[in-house]
């Protein structure tokens, strides 16, 4: 076959993928603070020791592994290095729900820092702290103006939005996307805009009415009540709320005696008696949250799944090749291309231009698979013309980085303002499992077609993942099309077999996988030979790259 020009230059390896989640920060305070407010909070640092004090500053509430953090930071944004392991079996579903914690106790009684201590403590990844304050209800007009004087109790049950917690707290179990609302407390409001909380191994909620409800406490595997003396909690009340929150001494205290206090004694210390543990002196017991840890690591550990590949290798031999593959056709010019980005001895920029040239067609014939509908429009002539157009809503494109990303430039280039996420997947050397670092997909997800977009997959364990990930995000698995350029016949059969509705589109199916899961003839490493870097010896052929710290 006669080969078209050569690319002007290769193209470069791309920099490091956006990073995964923003650090959290500490609630900014009002800077028009009175200065005599500002006394009473000095003078309150003065009487009580600053939270955590004698201990390593927190920077976060996540995990954090004692030798080398599993993080990759950048100035707004981190990337775990510490990966999920996959939390669902070979049917493609969820096994064992994540592991929830409930943390009760009054108000300023610490509950935050026990939760983050836990955190740091368990040294596992992916670990959500979902906290009671962003559940406040919206307010009427009314109840603005009363908390606008410190007139209305927000220590009543009735504050809190009860339906919301627990729809939130059973996505957040079953393995799905939430959206969680911010609240702001110097306006008693939540702000427009919500924050998407997903992945978690670990759930700690905690909060003041953490067992005031039934339904929720159903839904708590571990019960712990934070147990702090009151003119501790008064205290750091009196800090907080002046020193973050912008209010005022007399207000504070004014809110305390008349709804604070008082709804500790009616709601929240009736509680302790439903907690598994209590923890007296809060962040001050260290016994109390080692004990914790354990429990809670030995819960961990029964819930963990093991995957065997050799087994998902052997599972589907035989088996016809599923009606949801559809293969490319075959022609002269496609295995012309793949006889060039095969071979060996073929150059950089010839392996690029040909690959680019391939990716252009799957797409393409990717495309023929949306649904479309009956429609007509006149032409420059007034004449009608009975056409078809897309009947879907938006179609977004998603690459299982880092060699799914070289296959946007060929969506963009067909697909008009197309929107673009990545999933960054990476093998587990020691165990062999494929495992979640990173994940940044567009809002609203759940109407659009998804093009999933991935070079070469072998045994369909990356995929799996990325399909599960996109299925916890509410996309309907039909609207959900896995692109590849080389694929085997083993993760054809075990993406199939997982989610038998979803399309699997590809110019060519290898039929063996050699005993370092690579394909066999198949391409080599996609991702060193398009970017040009080394390969890595015992490297599978699903094209994936972790930070290194």
């Amino acid at each position: 076959m006669a080969a078209p020009p050569r690319p002007a230059a290769a193209a470069p390896a791309p920099p490091l993928p956006p990073t995964a989640r923003e650090a959290p920060g500490p609630p900014a305070g009002k800077s028009e603070t009175a200065c005599e407010d500002r006394s009473h909070a000095e003078s309150l640092d003065r009487l009580l020791p600053a939270v955590g004090a004698g201990r390593s500053p927190r920077r976060r509430t996540t995990s954090q592994c004692k030798s080398e953090p599993p993080l990759l930071r950048t100035s707004k944004r981190t990337i775990y290095t510490a990966g999920r392991p996959p939390w669902y079996n070979e049917h493609g579903t969820q096994s064992k729900e994540a592991f929830a914690i409930g943390l009760g106790g009054g108000s300023a009684s610490g509950k935050t820092t026990v939760a983050r201590m836990i955190i740091e403590a368990l040294d596992v990844p992916w670990v959500v702290l979902l906290s009671m304050d962003s559940f406040y209800k919206v307010l009427t007009q009314q109840q603005q103006e009363q908390a606008a004087h410190n007139n209305f109790d927000f220590d009543h049950p009735d504050a809190f939005d009860f339906d919301l917690i627990v729809s939130t707290l059973k996505k957040l179990k079953q393995g799905k996307s939430v959206k969680v609302p911010i609240y702001d407390f110097t306006t008693h409001s939540r702000k427009k805009d919500w924050k998407t909380l997903y992945g978690a191994n670990v759930i700690i909620f905690e909060g003041i009415m953490a067992f005031a409800d039934k339904t929720l406490l159903e839904l708590l595997d571990m019960k712990i009540f934070v147990d702090t003396d009151s003119d501790i909690r008064l205290v750091r009340r009196l800090r907080r709320d002046i020193g973050e929150r912008g209010r005022d001494i007399e207000g504070v205290i004014k809110q305390y005696n008349k709804f604070v206090k008082p709804a500790f004694d009616q709601y929240i210390q009736p509680t302790m008696r439903l907690a598994d543990i209590v923890v007296p002196r809060g962040s001050g017991n260290a016994v109390a949250i080692d004990l914790i840890v354990q429990h809670v690591h030995s819960q961990l550990e029964e819930r963990k799944l093991r995957w065997d590949m050799a087994a998902l290798a052997s599972a589907h031999q035989c088996h016809p090749l599923p009606r949801t593959l559809s293969v490319l056709k075959s022609t002269p010019q496609v295995r012309g291309m793949h006889t060039i980005i095969r071979d060996k001895e073929t150059s950089r920029d010839e392996f690029i231009f040909y690959s680019k040239r391939l990716m252009r067609l799957l797409i393409e014939h990717a495309l023929s698979f949306l649904p479309f509908q009956d429609c007509v429009v006149q032409t420059p002539q007034g004449q009608d013309y009975a056409g078809k157009c897309y009947a879907g809503k938006q179609i977004t494109g998603v690459s299982i980085l880092r060699a799914g990303e070289t296959m946007e430039p060929a969506l963009r280039a067909v697909c008009k303002d197309v929107r673009i996420g990545t999933i960054l997947i990476q093998t587990n050397q020691l165990t062999g499992e494929p495992e979640l670092h990173y994940l940044r997909l567009p809002k609203d997800i759940s109407d659009d077609h998804v093009i999933l977009m991935d070079c070469t997959v072998s045994t369909g364990a990356a995929a799996m993942m990325a399909v599960r990930v996109l299925l916890d995000h509410d996309v309907p698995e039909d609207k959900i099309f896995l692109l590849s350029l080389l694929m085997a016949e083993m993760g054809v059969h075990s993406v199939a077999y997982a989610f038998p509705r979803v399309k699997i589109i590809t110019t060519a199916v290898d039929k063996r996988v050699n005993d370092l899961f690579r394909i066999i003839p198949g391409i080599g490493n996609f991702g060193d030979r398009y970017f040009g870097t080394d390969a890595v010896p015992d490297g599978s052929d699903e094209e994936e790259v972790a930070p290194t710290s």
